[in-house]
């Protein structure tokens, strides 16, 4: 991780904020859209050595922009956002989720600031403080093998919680089965 961490270093010493340049007629409320979030990171990231590419995996039936910072020497950062849609089986709706998935996951990765005011307004459920969606959206997937699974097992085996272990890590049944077994 030292090539990346220091190319990344580099490159985040020369990114600035994204521009709130987009509109939500609904709210009417302006925010930094995925391009803007793109033109304040990538081209620092890429005179460095780093590729951005965000594909859509799935887990345990769960679909998820997976983020990942690819350095020219190999070693990369990832992380995991799980892609929200309010009607399913809608590609309007996957396509909007799989934007603010790629938007917010990029934005919290890479540390560009720009807030988005509709995102608090949009929520239907609950209001969600900008805290609590940047958590959200900082898990990062729990993969075996690796030292985080290890240390996750260890602390598991010695009477560890579960739950200790899911606020800081989006954790599959398979991985989950594997940190409680014997």
């Amino acid at each position: 991780m030292k090539l990346i961490a220091t190319a990344l270093l580099a490159a985040q010493k020369e990114m600035g904020n994204a521009t709130k340049d987009s509109t939500n007629p609904f709210f009417k409320s302006k925010y930094a859209d995925l391009n803007a979030i793109r033109e304040a990171c990538m081209p620092s990231l890429n005179k460095y050595g780093i590729v951005v590419l965000q594909p859509i995996v799935n887990l345990d039936g769960k679909n998820f922009v997976q983020t990942l910072l690819l350095h020219e020497s190999g070693e990369q950062i990832t992380s995991l956002t799980e892609i929200v849609c309010n009607k399913p089986n809608d590609a309007q709706s996957f396509g909007s989720g799989v934007t603010y998935a790629r938007r917010y996951s990029l934005q919290s990765l890479v540390n560009v600031g720009a807030e988005d005011d509709d995102g608090n307004k949009a929520s239907t459920q609950e209001t969600k403080t900008p805290t609590q969606l940047l958590e959200s959206v900082r898990k990062i997937a729990l993969n075996h093998p690796s030292i985080q699974f290890d240390k996750a097992k260890k602390y598991i085996s010695e009477g560890g919680d579960m739950a200790d272990i899911e606020k800081k890590y989006i954790v599959t049944e398979s991985v989950k089965k594997l940190l409680i077994s014997k």
